[in-house]
């Protein structure tokens, strides 16, 4: 999300520069590669790069394949092997033991659909959306579409692939995609050509409310702030609660705890971590939030605490779901050996975001599968070619 963040701002200043810019997106990867698709980076004619594609590895090549696509004003899919053992000949010594697409796309500022201007718009709402990417794999020098589709949870599309039924085929699968949550690659072949859609769910970014403004929780901000995470912060205490205290906090309220739950918009991408070193200040707290089912609450201290708070709130008749009891974590953090502020702050970030991502927490190391989950491929699509609505040359035109 950072990344998305940083790749705004950076095409508004170039804009600002008349500088050209050009959008390159990891599409698809098979085998093993350092980024999964979705990965992006804006490049300027300057050659300033802002995000990132792999490691480092395909950077350099990128950055020139991006100054022709910028200088003919064309879109261009490009494709890394490194299967190979030797790896050399392209001129990067990637060790991925993957295939690697990117799409670079010119950036044209007057288009108020154009890639860099959709994620802004997706930035600028707490909305999951679907951006859907159309290129041609198979032949790279044939026309490619590109970013052609963007449909939030709102329903207002944006962007439109003119020809009929590839139209209504790619909105049917966004509005699958945001159904299931589930990002997706799917061929659509028409006659003796095809493309490939990379169907890519879009989630906000995490918001992180830090309640308690002591100075454990400092670093906690901090930290979450170089992830690119909404932080709010909230206390009872108005000497502790201030903005000079918390710069990197987008939002720091003084508040009791059945103020709370009118400072916040929760929703799937919402955490809390308490840690008021006030036992009496979380239990009301818990009291009114525990029934909203956050995916993630984590309770500073240690677990006869949580047990007790657990305990007291069932004995009131305040009827916790497992779901609710699953979605308390305390101990709050990682079993990382965290012994100061900032240590048990890495921990505490860490384990939100293995628990966000749904994963263990483990060492890589002891992975038995791939790092990064795959892309799932859906059936091919076959459409029947209409004369009047698809050209022979199957060239698709984004409106």
């Amino acid at each position: 999300m950072k990344e998305m963040q940083d790749i705004v701002r950076a095409f508004e200043v170039a804009s600002s520069e008349n500088k050209q810019t050009a959008l390159a997106t990891v599409v698809q990867v098979q085998g093993s590669s350092y980024r999964r698709p979705g990965a992006r980076m804006l490049v300027t004619e300057d050659g300033q790069l802002t995000g990132a594609i792999s490691g480092g590895c395909l950077e350099g090549d990128a950055l020139r394949k991006a100054r022709l696509a910028m200088a003919q004003q064309k879109k261009m899919l490009i494709t890394y092997d490194t299967t190979d053992d030797d790896d050399a000949k392209l001129g990067v010594g990637l060790g991925c033991n993957g295939i690697i697409k990117i799409l670079i796309e010119p950036i044209r500022p007057e288009d108020p659909a154009n890639p860099v201007s959709i994620l802004r718009t997706f930035l600028s709402k707490r909305q999951v959306a679907v951006l859907v990417t159309l290129f041609s794999g198979q032949n790279r020098a044939a026309h490619q579409p590109g970013t052609c589709l963007y449909l939030p949870e709102n329903g207002l599309l944006v962007g439109r692939v003119a020809e009929q039924p590839l139209q209504e085929q790619l909105l049917a699968d966004a509005r699958e995609a945001l159904l299931t949550q589930t990002s997706r690659t799917k061929t659509y072949t028409q006659a003796d050509c095809s493309f490939t859609g990379f169907i890519e769910v879009l989630r906000p970014q995490v918001s992180l409310v830090v309640v308690g403004a002591g100075n454990d929780a400092i670093p906690v901000t901090a930290m979450a702030a170089l992830l690119g995470w909404r932080i709010t912060v909230i206390d009872g205490r108005s000497n502790y609660a201030t903005a000079a205290r918390f710069p990197a906090a987008h939002a720091v309220h003084v508040a009791k705890p059945e103020q709370v739950p009118d400072q916040l918009t929760l929703d799937a991408q919402t955490v809390l971590v308490l840690m008021t070193h006030n036992y009496n200040y979380e239990l009301a707290l818990l009291r009114q939030l525990l029934p909203q089912h956050l995916p993630y609450v984590g309770v500073l201290g240690p677990k006869k605490k949580l047990n007790r708070l657990v305990n007291e709130l069932q004995e009131e008749g305040l009827g916790l779901s497992e779901a609710a009891i699953r979605g308390l974590y305390g101990p709050v953090g990682l079993d990382i050996g965290a012994e100061t502020s900032e240590e048990i702050a890495l921990s505490i970030l860490s384990e939100i975001k293995a628990v966000l991502a749904q994963r263990a927490g483990g060492l890589l190391r002891e992975r038995t599968g791939a790092i990064h989950a795959p892309v799932p491929e859906g059936q091919n699509e076959t459409l029947l070619r209409k004369e009047q609505e698809i050209p022979m040359n199957c060239s698709i035109r984004i409106a």
